[in-house]
């Protein structure tokens, strides 16, 4: 079966210059039939489901058991994300001279160091950092610089350069699971599926959890009656094709038992307005129910700011202060909605590369390479790690990456899910950062 690759307007490539408007849009000829409408001809799943390998063999007649084991939510700050306006070197001088108008005052900072603090937006997670719950590790990246949006996400959610074969690294996560299911690994928000999850091995995509459903008349008694007809029509058929809708049907009664009657957050929980906070919501609810799920990957972005990143009283939503804002709420309210759950929950914050470290005369950040990795929840080892270059040895005016970004995910991966990451990130030997604890 071919298959298209759906390709959101934020991951069109563009240049490091702003004033470009030329969008890179993807032409890979072996994804060419849309997901989508397969399924949704085929009666099995709603308009908000996209499944990666729905009628693979891989596929398993669903009838799994929930589990409650650990789960990794990977959120993706989409644009190119200047995460030196996050975790801000505040003892280096270089990034005060680099940035007159724009860098964020020292003494403005919170839950800083001797070398480093956060922006003050992130006043929310404050607590979680004092438990010692989140942590940020610096100068991560690809190992070579790539400064086109398309192209760096894509390597960045592949994660094995030595194969022509293209898999996510989540995908072949799962695929180390002998219990797979399609609810393993799930993403939020866009309805779109990430690099990251492509694959032989069943995964979702939905842009809210309550919208995957078999497709035809709202009547609940029609769908129940077709439903039936269509269990009836594969339950004895043999091959991938029935085992995809016998799948299928099963998937969508079980997240209509479980998410039935809407979602109430945790008392005094409240989410930001918007999609961001909706998405998070949602994932908190799919991990509240306890349906199987081990990896979530969700949006928030633009960050493309070549230009008018904005300063700490800027107030609109697109500035840096109001992305962090939102970014900060959503994380808070989530972690805090999980209660007891959030035992088992572990987020990691990925972006395709990091800004120049110079300002434009825009007042904005052109397209650059180190960046920073944010972690928060369970098994972290909270505080700053990694290895901070300095910025006086740039690289084309980029912050150098001292730790590839594939050796964090690495350290989660073994920490949370006991596996090794040989088969997750082939070809590659993780270091050491010490980020999550042992054990």
């Amino acid at each position: 079966m071919t298959t298209t690759h759906m390709l959101p307007p934020d991951r069109a490539d563009d240049t490091a210059d702003a004033s470009s408007t030329e969008a890179e849009q993807c032409s890979c000829p072996d994804y060419t039939t849309s997901r989508r409408a397969f399924l949704r001809n085929a009666g099995l799943v709603s308009a908000g489901a996209v499944t990666t390998t729905m009628f693979g063999d891989t596929l398993r007649q669903a009838a799994y058991g929930a589990t409650d084991g650990n789960v990794m939510v990977v959120l993706s700050l989409r644009g190119g994300c200047d995460t030196m306006s996050l975790v801000v070197p505040h003892s280096d001088p270089g990034y005060y001279r680099a940035r007159p108008t724009i860098a964020v005052p020292r003494s403005e900072l919170i839950c800083a160091d001797g070398s480093f603090g956060l922006h003050p937006s992130f006043a929310p997670l404050a607590p979680m950092w004092r438990r010692g719950q989140m942590a940020a590790v610096v100068a991560t990246g690809l190992k070579v610089a790539n400064r086109s949006h398309f192209s760096a996400i894509e390597e960045i959610e592949d994660a094995d350069l030595s194969s022509e074969v293209r898999t996510g690294w989540i995908n072949r996560l799962i695929g180390l699971d002998q219990m797979r299911a399609p609810l393993e690994a799930v993403s939020v928000g866009s309805g779109l599926l990430p690099t990251s999850l492509y694959g032989p091995e069943p995964t979702l995509s939905t842009v809210h959890p309550d919208d995957i459903d078999l497709a035809g008349p709202a009547d609940a008694e029609a769908r129940r009656r077709r439903r039936r007809a269509l269990g009836q029509v594969w339950g004895q058929e043999r091959g991938s094709l029935a085992v995809g809708a016998r799948s299928s049907l099963a998937t969508t009664a079980t997240l209509g038992t479980t998410l039935q009657g809407g979602y109430r957050p945790a008392a005094g929980v409240i989410y930001p307005e918007g999609s961001f906070g909706e998405a998070m919501r949602d994932t908190a609810q799919l991990i509240k129910a306890k349906v199987g799920i081990e990896v979530v990957t969700l949006d928030h972005g633009s960050w493309d700011m070549h230009s008018n990143v904005g300063k700490l009283d800027a107030p609109a939503p697109a500035s840096m202060n109001g992305m962090v804002t939102t970014m900060a709420k959503g994380l808070a309210a989530f972690f805090a909605d999980l209660g007891a759950e959030g035992d088992r929950v572990t987020l990691v914050t990925l972006t395709e590369f990091g800004r120049r470290v110079k300002e434009n005369g825009a007042r904005g950040l052109d397209h650059g390479w180190g960046n920073s990795t944010l972690v928060l929840g369970a098994g972290v080892r909270g505080g700053y790690h990694g290895r901070w270059p300095g910025l006086n040895d740039t690289v084309d005016g980029d912050l150098r990456v001292t730790t590839n970004y594939r050796s964090v995910l690495s350290e989660i991966v073994t920490s949370r899910f006991g596996v090794s990451t040989s088969a997750v990130f082939p070809n590659f030997q993780p270091e050491t950062v010490g980020v999550m604890r042992s054990g």
